[in-house]
């Protein structure tokens, strides 16, 4: 059983809504097939939006239910980390 860190740049899907949700989804699968410890998604600093975006969506209750913590990175404001616990 893998215990490590997932990375979901999202640079290149920026502009690309609907790839954006659906990259997030498939980074959140991942990370419970594999049990994962951390996720890391890089929103990259920009205007903001698109870490609003990210937060907006990792806050849905059905997404919610699925990790334990969320950190903003205080050194980096375009990174976001998903924390996760298993049993």
């Amino acid at each position: 059983m893998s215990r490590r860190s997932l990375t979901l740049d999202l640079h290149p899907i920026y502009n690309q809504g609907d790839k954006i949700d659906i990259a997030l989804e498939n980074a959140l699968e991942e990370a419970q097939q594999k049990k994962a410890r951390e996720l890391e998604i890089i929103c990259g600093k920009g205007s903001g939006q698109l870490k609003k975006r990210v937060l907006r969506f990792l806050d849905q209750p059905d997404k919610r239910e699925k990790y334990h913590r969320i950190k903003k990175d205080p050194k980096n404001s375009g990174r976001v980390f998903v924390y996760f616990k298993w049993k």
